[in-house]
């Protein structure tokens, strides 16, 4: 956090009036602070004070996430943007390309996943050799805590998984 400038008072914002104008809540804005996604600095009564091309930073960061984006994903391409000055369009065109790869990814494997619990649902476990989800002795706990099958690119042991 830099300190205030006085004649940058007009341009600032205090944490509430970002929160109102974002849509977030104020521990929020704290969080995308702390985590370095969002950068404050302190007028003479140490508050907190955000320039306005915060709103556009905030906005981003909300549609990020909701659309599956990671925070270190953000950060790493938000911290590419310029800090001196608004980003402007072809910033933004150059965000957005780096997404899309990581968001054709993110596309592809939920189509996969959607193949993959359509036939589940749909075998009936008339075979439960050939069940992809059958897991007798918990024998996957070995490959550690979650999911480990559906959507996962581990394939069970001795088991081949049916074409989607």
């Amino acid at each position: 956090m830099s300190t205030l400038k006085a004649n940058d008072k007009g341009r600032l914002l205090s944490v509430g009036e970002l929160a109102s104008r974002s849509g977030v809540a104020i521990s929020t804005i704290h969080f995308y602070e702390a985590k370095g996604l969002i950068q404050s600095t302190r007028n003479a009564g140490n508050q907190r004070r955000y320039t306005r091309d915060t709103l556009r930073r905030v906005a981003v960061i909300k549609v990020a996430q909701r659309i599956g984006i990671s925070l270190a994903s953000i950060k790493e391409n938000l911290t590419d943007l310029p800090q001196a000055r608004t980003p402007n369009a072809n910033d933004w065109k150059r965000l957005s390309a780096r997404w899309q790869v990581e968001l054709d990814e993110k596309i592809a494997g939920l189509l996969e996943l959607r193949g993959q619990l359509s036939n589940c649902i749909g075998c009936g476990c008339l075979s439960l050799q050939a069940c992809a989800l059958r897991n007798p002795e918990d024998e996957l706990s070995v490959q550690g805590s979650g999911p480990r099958l559906l959507g996962s690119d581990k394939k069970k042991p001795g088991v081949k998984s049916k074409a989607i």
